[in-house]
């Protein structure tokens, strides 16, 4: 099954670019589909990487040995940071060629380290997520919360074998395989202790108890995590302390629901109760962070919190605009939203129901899910 994705890639001539997105999303997919006779270097060949990497300016070479009609587009190298130094070669032949390069890669960690040429400014940036609501025909929200929404594995019947695999080797590659942690016993405890604090405010302190690592390794720990590309940290909001102090704890969320699923060991049976409040939360998370991405926007994306436990799941734009995920509404659910509203005045404030009716309670506005995505999709939500 092949899906329409939303991400503008459009590159004027000469221009180059970066993107970027954890494994599985799609990224090679959609740019051989966009760029389908651009000459293509996949560094996961390893006898390709060794090559590179032994010597760059065989880059150079090997172009030189393709036909010029397959210079009507960019050059693709794939899992670019599989080698960091060809992009020195790479930096060489935009300026001296003329030449233009997208960049393909899963992780900026190595990329991001002192004395790696990051093409001076020369390169867009682009990333592309999972699959988000306008991409799939027909969503199927129970399943697209169980197997979450990577291409190749939301297609699936054997979804859960394909997500156990895909975890571990996020593990084993992504993390050990490329030395971004020498301690590879406490890593997997840590990453053992992530059933106990996705989608939750995260205590630095009680994971590296958990892991026996200092609490600063721990927060290396989930640095790494966002540098791969797999895990989003949500900050709370404080524009001016209010009459309650807020809590200022960071919130965790891995890249997709079908990964979260798997290292939660949780299954989403029926659109009701804890469980799925936690993932219909996360799944709403996600889908604003791509729009926000695809869109070209780049607002904050917070939550309130008070002291008192008052709680709004994500507040956009630095509170223009307050989003609460509830399965069901009822009367005494908008508790927090009407508090949020009374100290922030905020232009829009929306609590997305797994529901289907669409209402407005005391300025709130209640609409199910799909209209809201649908909303946030068209750019109407900011």
């Amino acid at each position: 099954m092949s899906f329409n994705r939303t991400l503008r890639f459009e590159l004027p001539g000469g221009q180059s670019a970066f993107l970027w997105g954890a494994r599985q999303t799609g990224k090679s997919t959609l740019l051989r589909t966009r760029f389908p006779n651009a000459p293509l270097f996949d560094l996961l060949d390893f006898d390709l990487r060794f090559r590179f990497a032994a010597r760059p300016s065989r880059l150079a070479e090997e172009l030189a040995s393709k036909s010029s009609q397959n210079f009507a587009g960019p050059v693709i190298i794939d899992e670019i940071q599989k080698v960091p130094a060809l992009l020195d070669e790479v930096h060489r032949l935009i300026e001296t060629r003329g030449l233009s390069f997208v960049l393909c890669g899963s992780s900026a960690v190595k990329l991001k380290r002192a004395g790696v040429n990051l093409l001076g400014g020369r390169a867009w940036r682009y990333e592309l997520f999972p699959l988000t609501y306008p991409e799939v025909p027909n969503i199927n929200l129970l399943q697209a919360m169980n197997r979450g929404l990577l291409p190749d594995i939301y297609t699936k019947t054997q979804y859960r074998r394909s997500l156990s695999a895909y975890t571990r080797d996020y593990l084993a590659q992504e993390v050990m395989g490329e030395g971004l942690t020498r301690n590879v016993e406490a890593f997997s405890r840590f990453f053992e202790a992530l059933k106990f604090c996705h989608g939750e405010l995260l205590n630095y302190a009680a994971i590296a108890r958990d892991c026996g690592v200092s609490a600063k390794t721990v927060r290396t720990y989930f640095e790494i995590l966002q540098d791969t590309l797999i895990a989003h940290l949500i900050y709370p909001f404080r524009r001016h302390e209010g009459r309650q102090s807020i809590i200022a704890a960071p919130k965790f969320y891995l890249f997709d629901l079908g990964v979260a699923n798997q290292v939660c060991k949780r299954s989403i049976t029926s659109a009701t109760g804890s469980e799925f409040g936690k993932a219909f939360e996360h799944f709403l998370l996600l889908e604003i962070i791509a729009a926000r991405s695809y869109q070209e926007k780049d607002y904050p994306i917070q939550f309130w919190r008070t002291k008192s436990g008052l709680e709004v799941d994500f507040v956009l734009a630095k509170g223009e605009v307050a989003v609460e995920a509830k399965s069901r509404v009822r009367a005494n659910d908008l508790r927090s939203m009407r508090a949020f509203v009374e100290e922030y005045a905020p232009r829009r404030a929306i609590v997305v129901s797994a529901e289907e009716d669409r209402r407005m309670v005391d300025g709130i506005e209640i609409m199910p899910h799909s209209h809201f995505l649908e909303l946030l999709h068209e750019g109407e939500i900011l």
